[in-house]
């Protein structure tokens, strides 16, 4: 079973997900979604995922508020440079030098920054561990450098590597 399907749970929730979708429970939309399920679990298999980790729950849920505070203020700073045209501000890319190795750490970083209105994950150099984030209100380079660091890597660094 682990050979055909090596992620159950995965191959479980993208079936469910096809189902929702399509919003049919026909015995021809449960095959179609059950091969589309296994073909998805397999093709990740071949990423070979790392295995997660022993992941701490205190700074995941202090991460989870922090994000969720920086998103509705990014929302506003967006929406305020967009419909009044503040032409002040200065679209540019920043380079942080990151200490997190974990991959999945790294991983979920990259989603917290594309998810965040006004900041995107372009690049990372895994030798030289050093992303290049682009930031559409670019003001000081050394307050981006310090809030990446220490207000997102700095808890991922717990959850993920003591």
């Amino acid at each position: 079973m682990t050979r055909w399907i090596p992620y159950p749970a995965v191959t479980a929730g993208l079936l469910l997900l096809w189902l929702l979708l399509t919003q049919s429970f026909s015995a021809g939309q449960v095959l179609l979604g059950a091969a589309v399920a296994v073909f998805a679990g397999r093709a990740m298999a071949l990423l070979r995922p790392p295995p997660p980790g022993r992941i701490r729950i205190a700074p995941m849920l202090r991460l989870a508020g922090l994000v969720m505070i920086d998103v509705v203020r990014s929302n506003l700073a967006v929406a305020a440079i967009v419909l009044f045209r503040r032409r002040d501000r200065v679209a540019d890319f920043v380079r942080i030098p990151l200490d997190l190795a974990d991959r999945n750490g790294l991983a979920l970083l990259a989603l917290i920054i594309s998810a965040t209105p006004g900041t995107l994950w372009v690049d990372y150099d895994r030798r030289k561990r050093l992303l290049l984030l682009h930031v559409l209100d670019l003001i000081d380079e050394a307050q981006w450098v310090a809030l990446i660091k220490d207000r997102y890597e700095a808890l991922l660094i717990e959850a993920f590597e003591r």
